[in-house]
């Protein structure tokens, strides 16, 4: 009885997760909209895309550890309605940080019918449209941490020198899920801008 209650929970915890990844709303990325791209090239974890141009509301981050959650929070309430016109902004993903370098900085793509129509301005955040191009990624799950991270670097940085790509900016991280989705559930990425 209890190897099949067991089994039981084990199946119900893996329904559970999966419905709740799935879902729109804070528990996971399935209902926002997310930034448009055209895959190129698709090589296991690795991928070469176009971006278009996207508008973005961008915040500055200093360099230390806890800038990332900071900048996070200060978007966060930008789209909550701490703007000039006090207008709530749709979640969209992914979140894109650029944490290394002299212009550090946690961008969130503006949704397309805002854009359109004109992203509200507020303090310490700046909308500016990120130019399109060709970008190699590389794909991968679980807890973000600084080992992660620097893993996934170091694999698109062999990756780009194998295919003989030339970066043209410094790299990126992008987030899609909330901090707590499950860490095999969720997507992570790493992502620099090369020469067409």
């Amino acid at each position: 009885m209890k190897k099949n209650f067991t089994i039981a929970s084990a199946i119900g915890l893996s329904l559970l997760s999966t419905a709740i990844s799935s879902c729109a709303g804070p528990f996971g990325r399935g209902g926002y909209e997310s930034a448009p791209y055209t895959t190129v090239k698709a090589d296991g974890a690795f991928e070469i895309r176009d971006y278009p141009e996207l508008v973005v509301a961008t915040v500055s981050m200093p360099k230390k550890d806890s800038a990332q959650n900071s900048a996070f929070m200060t978007l966060f309430r930008y789209i909550s309605g701490k703007n000039e016109a006090e207008q709530k902004i749709a979640m969209t993903t992914p979140v894109f940080a650029v944490t290394e370098g002299e212009q550090q900085g946690m961008s969130f793509v503006v949704p397309k019918d805002i854009a359109e129509s004109g992203a509200p301005k507020a303090d310490n955040i700046t909308i500016t449209k990120r130019p399109a191009g060709r970008f190699a990624v590389y794909r991968y799950s679980g807890r973000w941490t600084k080992a992660l991270n620097t893993q996934a670097r170091q694999e698109l940085v062999k990756w780009t020198k194998e295919q003989k790509l030339t970066p043209t900016s410094p790299m990126e991280k992008a987030n899609y899920d909330p901090p707590f989705t499950l860490p095999s559930m969720r997507r992570n990425e790493v992502l620099v801008r090369i020469k067409k």
